[in-house]
């Protein structure tokens, strides 16, 4: 057939027009949790001009325990010591550049698309800082064997020597959360402990968990971000998909961080904000950038005062 016809792009094919949807869609964002725990606040306001180090102090408990004294008794005198930490700060940031004749020509608002790409990519930025220095406490727990259902292994080294070969159960969350109480680490201002895992961690028990609606109606505060019940031995258990699985041997459970209050610093010079290019090329040259200068440091670094353990394997 002579003439012009549609399926031939130089006989008229090209005489089409796309059709944009006018919808703005994005690709899947992870579920980000680390962040909100960082809950040992003091440096949120550190503030410019002060250096890029921060540091607090830790005092131990005095040397000699007090108690009854006999009359004619001397008061006996002892002492303690001051332990220091310290955290650095660092430049964070990512750029998205555009050309002003994307910018007139383009359909959908280019830089309010690139502000919420970039904004994302912020917030997975930080997870994963705040999540490396959660895995920086010196406790870690395994089954024990690291295929015991009813025990547990606690190491004060910071590795787990035996590999996790079992998935997790109500059984070893007992045992954890009975450790912590031992080792005098402190719950949350409504009681519990609290744990962030990927959500197939806790499938072998979280149909045993209590229904959110159930302790929250009873006065235990608000749900957090990722929140998905509680255990009975007083553990609320958040999800989050912002880290990788760690691809244990035989996949049979994955991290997760038990932990009760004061646990990692985020140090804060400059909170994460977007930023705008000054325009090049007389205004052909464009760019958004989010920027922020931050640090994150876990706040207990010696095993007898550390508030987080590690559910780990060696591989």
């Amino acid at each position: 057939m002579p003439g012009q016809v549609w399926n031939t792009n130089t006989a008229g094919g090209y005489m089409y027009s796309d059709e944009l949807s006018s919808t703005l869609r994005n690709a899947l964002q992870p579920m980000t949790r680390f962040i909100q725990h960082c809950d040992a606040d003091d440096q949120t306001d550190k503030g410019l001009h002060a250096g890029d180090a921060f540091h607090w102090n830790i005092y131990s408990d005095v040397g000699t325990q007090g108690g009854r004294l006999a009359e004619n008794q001397r008061m006996p005198e002892t002492g303690f010591t001051v332990a220091q930490g310290s955290g650095q700060i660092y430049e964070f940031g990512n750029s998205v550049p555009y050309s002003g004749l994307l910018d007139d020509l383009s359909l959908h608002p280019v830089k309010q698309i690139i502000n919420k790409a970039l904004k994302n990519d912020a917030a997975k930025a930080f997870e994963i800082e705040a999540r490396a220095q959660f895995a920086a406490t010196p406790l870690v727990v395994t089954p024990a064997s690291g295929t015991s259902a009813t025990a547990i292994t606690l190491e004060t080294g910071g590795s787990a020597t035996a590999t996790n070969n079992l998935a997790m159960n109500n059984v070893h969350v007992k045992l954890i959360s009975d450790e912590m109480k031992e080792r005098n680490i402190p719950t949350y201002s409504d009681g519990n402990y609290r744990c962030i895992g990927r959500p197939k961690t806790f499938r072998d028990f979280k149909d045993d968990l209590e229904a959110i609606h159930s302790y929250v109606d009873q006065g235990f505060g608000m749900i957090l971000n990722g929140e998905v019940g509680r255990s009975y031995e007083g553990v609320r258990f958040f999800e989050q998909t912002a880290i990788a699985s760690q691809g244990w041997s035989n996949g049979k459970s994955d991290e997760a961080f038990f932990f009760g209050e004061d646990t990692v610093i985020e140090g804060i010079a400059i909170p994460p904000e977007i930023r705008g290019k000054l325009p090049g090329d007389f205004g052909r040259d464009k760019g958004v950038a989010w920027y922020a200068l931050e640090g994150f440091s876990l706040a207990h670094t010696v095993a007898a005062n550390a508030r987080i353990i590690k559910w780990a394997s060696a591989a």
